[in-house]
């Protein structure tokens, strides 16, 4: 069932590779690299899913395939970005030298069709006619390293090109697979038996408290609150703290504390991600609450040690029940939205890629961080990696 997915990814593997006659310090040289990096990146996930034999291997090969999936859609966006970019840039000086540009060409047209045993010949005798020659052999060096800056730039735009249309290609080719591995993950997860868990069943007072509460503050000031037989793992996660991988592949839109539009401000972070994103946890972690929650959409909120909850608002699906203890990476559920048709999807990207900010991430993720009653600026405890960044105004 993978075997489009993996013939997908050989389609960008057979970008342009860099020849030794182009510069590789381009922009556009530097895009196909990372386009060819991420298709190595989703060849290794999807070759680790031959290797899963049960149940629990099954959700760790499918949430490595998903994820490898969204972090080179990520590396490949991001190239695509700084490629489109370079050729505006170049086709915006096209557009301020075009009267020189064009005095240029002629010069270069005329020296082409011009008899050489004329061009050596002026009317003014043989000393006009050895200072012309002069004149001329200052010039065609000029205009001959013109002409190859117009060559080199061309030939940056035409890579551009060629990538944008093989990795919508490749795109469009490779998402019916992944949305088939989404699928089958949800069913990995329901399925798996030995999962270990802290306490077997919910309380019937986190029904309650669901019920009564007001906010999501005080929500999760109630979960705290609850006694557990045995709790978070005891893995070091204060020790952790400034190196935690973020649950979700995105941009971050605001940072903590940051008001919205409306003046309203989370003391937590806002995502946004791709429709359909898969969100881990980033730390080995007891499931404390699953489920719908005020207007959050679906929240989990998982303790990571004694003291401490993550959580997660804003998901379309949530795996897991309360008390399973899940181990780092471990998927915790999937963004709504869905993607466009697969004959649109690849061109979508690229267009979505060229406009850059984030443009095609229309789910949002809330994450929250609380130690006690107090809530913990996440920018201190995750890692922004290459493709997950700040947004900038």
């Amino acid at each position: 069932m993978f075997r489009s997915f993996i013939a997908a990814c050989g389609l960008l593997m057979a970008a342009p590779a860099l020849g030794p006659g182009v510069a590789a310090a381009t922009p556009a040289n530097q895009a196909v690299a990372e386009a060819q990096d991420a298709a190595a990146q989703l060849r290794a996930a999807v070759g680790k899913l031959a290797d899963a034999v049960t149940a629990d291997d099954q959700v760790t090969a499918l949430t490595e395939v998903i994820r490898g999936y969204e972090q080179g859609l990520a590396s490949l966006r991001d190239g695509l970005r700084q490629a489109s970019t370079r050729e505006a840039e170049l086709r915006s000086r096209f557009q301020a030298e075009r009267g020189r540009l064009s005095r240029v060409l002629g010069a270069m047209t005329a020296l082409q069709q011009a008899p050489e045993t004329a061009m050596l010949l002026h009317p003014g005798g043989a000393l006009a006619t050895a200072q012309s020659g002069m004149i001329l052999s200052d010039v065609t060096p000029g205009l001959r390293a013109e002409a190859e800056r117009l060559q080199k730039d061309l030939d940056e735009i035409a890579t551009v090109r060629e990538l944008q249309a093989g990795a919508a290609d490749m795109l469009g080719n490779g998402l019916a697979s992944v949305q088939e591995a989404r699928r089958l993950l949800t069913s990995a997860v329901t399925d798996r038996s030995t999962m270990p868990v802290r306490y077997g069943e919910a309380p019937e007072e986190l029904q309650d408290l669901r019920d009564a509460a007001r906010s999501l503050e005080e929500f999760a000031a109630g979960i705290e609150r609850m006694e557990t037989d045995i709790g978070a793992p005891m893995d070091d996660f204060e020790g952790a703290q400034g190196s935690l991988r973020l649950p979700v592949v995105g941009t971050i839109m605001r940072p903590y504390d940051q008001p919205d539009a409306a003046g309203v401000r989370r003391p937590g972070w806002v995502i946004a991600t791709a429709p359909a994103a898969l969100v881990t946890t980033p730390w080995p972690a007891t499931i404390r609450y699953r489920g719908p929650l005020l207007d959050y959409g679906n929240v989990m909120i998982v303790e990571p040690a004694r003291g401490y909850l993550l959580i997660f608002a804003g998901m379309s699906q949530v795996f897991g029940e309360v008390g399973d203890v899940l181990g780092a990476g471990e998927p915790v559920g999937l963004m709504g939205g869905s993607e466009a048709p697969a004959q649109e999807f690849g061109a979508q990207f690229v267009a979505d890629a060229a406009r850059g900010g984030d443009a095609g991430q229309t789910e949002t993720l809330y994450l929250e961080l609380r130690k006690d009653k107090e809530t913990l600026d996440p920018a201190d405890w995750f890692v922004l990696n290459p493709v997950v960044d700040p947004q900038e105004d």
